[in-house]
C-alpha cells in the first residue's frame, strides 16, 4: 500500500496537472459554453472513460518496467521532464492562449459527445506522460504489487480530475466570462501554470529512482 503522505502529495500533483492547459480542459470548456452544461457533463463521462485506458496501460507497462527494464525508467523520466518543460513553454510563450478562451464547436448528440470526450482523453499526450513519468516517483516495490499501486494512483488521479473537470463543465461560462473581463488574470493564470509545469519537470529530473 502507498503511504498516506505520499498519496496526498500525489493527489496534489494530480490537482496541479488537471488545472494546467490541455486538450481535455479546452474541449470541456468549449463544449460547455457552446452547447450548455449538460453537454459538458456528458462529454466528461467520455473523458473519464479515457482516463481508465491510460490507467490500465500505465499499470501494466510500469510493472514490466520496474521488473525487467530498469533503464527504461530513466528514459521515461527524462522524456516526461522534457515534455513538461515543453508544456510550460506552450503556456507562457508569446501569443499563447488560455484554455479559458473557448473554441466554437457545433452541437453534437450525446453519443458523439461521449465518443469525442473519450478520444480527446485517450489520445491526450499530457495524461499519458503524466501517468508514465510521474507515477514511478510514487511507487516503491517494497510497498507491494507495482500493478496494485499503479491502480491506486490511477483511481486517485481519476477522482481528482473528474471532480475538477465537473466543476469546470458546470461553471465554464462564468469562468470564461470572468477571465475575459479580467485579462490580466488570464495572463497570470498562464504564467502560473507554466511555473507549475516547469517545477514538476525539475522535480522529475532531480528525483532518484526508488528501489
Amino acid at each position: 500500500m502507498i503511504p498516506l503522505p505520499d498519496l496526498l502529495i500525489f493527489a496534489a500533483a494530480a490537482l496541479l496537472m488537471v488545472l494546467t492547459p490541455g486538450p481535455n480542459m479546452i474541449y470541456l470548456i468549449s463544449r460547455s459554453i457552446c452547447q450548455g452544461r449538460k453537454a459538458g457533463v456528458t462529454s466528461l463521462l467520455g473523458v473519464a472513460a479515457g482516463f481508465f485506458v491510460h490507467m490500465f496501460a500505465a499499470a501494466a507497462g510500469l510493472t514490466a518496467v520496474f521488473l525487467a527494464v530498469p533503464m527504461a525508467y530513466e528514459g521515461l523520466k527524462w522524456a516526461g521532464a522534457l515534455y513538461l518543460l515543453w508544456l510550460a513553454w506552450q503556456a507562457v510563450k508569446p501569443g499563447a492562449r488560455s484554455p479559458f478562451e473557448a473554441r466554437q464547436l457545433p452541437p453534437d448528440s450525446s453519443r458523439r459527445l461521449i465518443t469525442m470526450g473519450f478520444l480527446t482523453s485517450a489520445l491526450n499526450p499530457k495524461i499519458a506522460v503524466f501517468y508514465l513519468s510521474v507515477f514511478p516517483q510514487f511507487i516503491t516495490p517494497e510497498h507491494g504489487s507495482v500493478f496494485t499501486q499503479s491502480i491506486m494512483l490511477g483511481l486517485t488521479q481519476i477522482s481528482v480530475s473528474f471532480t475538477v473537470n465537473l466543476l469546470i463543465a458546470l461553471f465554464a461560462a462564468g469562468i470564461a466570462s470572468w477571465f475575459v473581463r479580467n485579462p490580466a488574470w488570464m495572463a497570470m493564470q498562464r504564467y502560473f501554470m507554466g511555473l507549475v509545469l516547469a517545477g514538476l519537470a525539475v522535480r522529475l529530473m532531480l528525483e532518484q529512482r526508488r528501489a
